[in-house]
């Protein structure tokens, strides 16, 4: 068995190294597993893939895909960007400070990290240079920043996380405000700091009539992230539903009010979110096949024991998981690495005393750096292709950033209390 499980492991990591799909190797793999080491029925496999797709958290999941999609293909980003840039863009490092800000509105809406970097970061990255700011800075900032995508809810990462961990998704999507508010505050301060040295020009404070106007302008853009918090925590619609009503919201706004999304567009955005949303259930349905080997082996159950026998700490156990998870994060997209890992991990929470939704913040945070290290970050490509710069130019630029969102992580990992202040707060959840 011991061997076996060693086989499993090496043919994973040399599918993962070379060009196969990332479905297809954990598909491979643990089907390899259950049918070949373990002698198990194929019929199981065929079973176990019907079972990981007949989940409905994964609707909501695409109708996320598909409200972001909305937003990219008509104007609702360009509003949310100028709204952010007419409040923060006065001050030195505002341009960059407004793509930060931008990031969190976007995130608070789409919950991709993708969509966030392709949304805003593709527009924000050509006028931070042409406004005069640093090209490697500009990068950087707009590299690093759209991670609020699935930090600040709706979280699609934070979805698949709650559906292993059964944890309740609205109280876990509250975890995400005080940690995405802290890193938006941190990269603001950093930019300011950055370019208040440099001596960068200043642009004129906008009027209060200016302010008003642009806040006039984009007031349904602003009212959809409004509408999807507000309905969930005013219990007039579950986060589930939330989904649906917010792709209904930004279809009439940007159809009717705005007009900028064309009713012949809309079978476009429908096949490129369904094609989007297809990439994310074949990977969970890979990694279901590949979490059910692990389940039959017993894995999760013997690293508990490993680990419990050699770590007392449960902070000493937290800073070896984040390591972990940042080492994972460089080579497994945040998707598969939630739905492999959650389930190994969840025994020794219950053995350290870790709270649930802590780690799943946590562990969303750390591999959602993932998106932005090297070899694989899908951040560092998309942003690469922005300004035609290499893999490498990208990962020194986004550094500094990487540092403070570390920085922060390692805040978060000792301070629980602070995580979990407002699901307590809202829903009296734990002790």
């Amino acid at each position: 068995m011991g061997d076996g499980y060693i086989l499993i492991i090496a043919v994973l990591l040399g599918c993962l190294a070379s060009t196969m799909p990332v479905f297809m190797a954990l598909f491979f793999t643990g089907t390899l597993g259950l049918v070949y080491l373990e002698g198990i029925d194929p019929q199981i496999v065929i079973e176990v893939l019907y079972r990981s797709m007949d989940k409905f958290a994964l609707v909501v999941v695409m109708f996320f895909v598909l409200c972001g999609n909305i937003m990219t293909k008509g104007s609702i980003v360009e509003k949310l960007i100028k709204t952010a840039n007419v409040l923060v863009g006065f001050l030195p490092g505002g341009l960059a400070m407004a793509g930060v800000l931008a990031c969190g509105f976007f995130g608070a809406i789409s919950g991709s990290t993708v969509a966030t970097v392709v949304a805003i970061g593709g527009f924000m990255i050509p006028a931070l240079i042409e406004n005069g700011y640093d090209e490697k800075f500009a990068v950087g900032v707009m590299t690093t920043a759209p991670i609020l995508g699935v930090i600040i809810p709706p979280s699609i990462a934070m979805i698949l996380y709650a559906m292993v961990s059964n944890d309740q998704l609205e109280a876990l999507f509250l975890t995400g405000f005080i940690p995405g508010l802290l890193i938006m505050i941190a990269m603001s301060a950093y930019s300011w700091f950055v370019c208040k040295r440099m001596g960068m020009t200043r642009k004129k404070r906008p009027s209060l009539e200016e302010t008003l106007s642009v806040l006039r302008e984009s007031i349904w853009a602003l009212f959809l992230p409004v509408l999807i918090f507000g309905g969930i925590y005013s219990g007039l619609f579950t986060a589930n539903e939330a989904a649906v009503v917010a792709c209904f919201y930004a279809f009439f706004v940007e159809i009717v009010i705005h007009r900028d999304l064309k009713l012949g567009d809309v079978k476009k955005v429908v096949v490129s979110s369904a094609i989007t949303s297809a990439t994310l259930l074949v990977i969970v349905a890979g990694a279901s096949v590949f979490g059910e080997y692990l389940t039959f082996e017993q894995i999760p159950g013997k690293i508990a024991t490993v680990v419990v026998e050699n770590i007392s700490s449960p902070w000493v156990f937290l800073l070896s998981v984040n390591m972990i998870l940042l080492f994972i994060g460089m080579f497994m997209d945040i998707i598969s690495a939630t739905l492999i890992l959650t389930p190994i991990f969840l025994p020794l929470l219950n053995q350290f005393g870790i709270d649930t939704m802590h780690f799943g913040l946590l562990m969303t945070i750390n591999l959602g750096i993932g998106y932005c290290t090297p070899p694989l970050g899908v951040s560092l490509y998309i942003a690469g292709a922005t300004v035609d710069r290499d893999i490498i130019y990208v990962s020194k630029a986004v550094l500094p950033f990487l540092v403070i969102q570390v920085i922060i992580l390692m805040i978060l990992t000792f301070l629980p209390d602070l995580v979990l202040l407002l699901p307590r707060l809202v829903y009296g959840y734990g002790p």
